[in-house]
């Protein structure tokens, strides 16, 4: 099966990246093209076997998979001018999440798919959220889900649930990456550590961290309770925490859904003036 990527920005190149690596595709089935042609010339350079297309015309003729990796704003004018290459025996994911699949299903007449990938998967690991139009076939499907099987672990979602848990799949490593480097800041300007030996022992413990609650030993706030000794050096710091993160984060959800709402209407605007197929 030949799979098509059209963008190959930055997560774009993360699934082309995952997705040989992990062995899911081999690199001579992969056929890519960006509006900056060079940015996928440099993934070729990394794996030669791989097909560089000049234009997105030419990705969807040899592919049977096509993943759309553009902004969000560029889909409708894209596909638009690719419907008439996408044929009911194609299949076209969308990695972006304010268009819906039934906004796609409405725009082209193959098979549809949205698949919110996450940095985590470039370490095969965390997770990615597939939602699946009528439009497309089971056997689309499963093959879709074992892609990503390979690089993380796939969970189907609905619509009602697509901002919030791409904030957490997506968004999170960003957020708690910021939350990780204020962390390794506060001890070095405290203390006499250097910022080199702080990195080092906030990756650590995070990677440790994760590895622990992989193991289901412990869940989030069994994992608190043991560490947290009443009266103890981490009891103090909790307070701390307590005290001052009040409702931080649910300020980065508000946030991140005013955002999201404002692209709703942008991208609403486009398909409102689709007429039915």
């Amino acid at each position: 099966m030949n799979v098509g990527f059209v963008g190959t920005g930055n997560m774009g190149r993360i699934l082309i990246e995952s997705f040989v690596e992990s062995g899911a595709i081999r690199p001579s089935f992969i056929y890519m093209t960006n509006r900056t042609i060079t940015k996928a010339e440099v993934i070729k350079e990394i794996y030669p076997k791989t097909n560089v297309m000049e234009t997105a015309d030419e990705v969807v003729k040899r592919s049977d998979l096509v993943f759309i990796c553009v902004k969000p704003l560029d889909i409708h004018p894209l596909l638009k001018k690719l419907d008439h290459l996408l044929t009911p025996n194609k299949c076209i994911v969308s990695i972006t999440s304010p268009i819906s699949v039934e906004q796609l299903e409405s725009l082209v007449h193959c098979q549809v798919a949205r698949a919110i990938p996450s940095i985590t998967n470039r370490a095969f690991s965390g997770v990615s959220l597939l939602t699946f139009g009528n439009s497309c076939h089971k056997e689309s499907q499963r093959t879709i889900e074992e892609l990503f099987e390979q690089i993380s672990n796939p969970v189907q979602i609905e619509d009602d649930i697509t901002r919030v848990s791409s904030d957490i799949v997506s968004c999170g490593p960003a957020f708690f990456s910021y939350l990780l480097q204020r962390f390794v800041d506060g001890a070095v300007a405290e203390t006499n550590i250097s910022k080199d030996q702080a990195v080092v022992l906030a990756s650590e413990m995070i990677i440790g961290m994760g590895k622990l609650l992989e193991t289901e030993l412990y869940t989030l706030p069994t994992l608190q309770e043991k560490v947290c000794v009443k009266g103890g050096v981490t009891g103090k710091g909790i307070e701390v925490l307590e005290e001052n993160v009040g409702d931080m984060f649910e300020k980065i959800f508000q946030a991140t859904h005013k955002k999201f709402d404002e692209d709703l209407v942008e991208v609403s605007e486009q398909f409102s003036k689709i007429p039915n197929k």
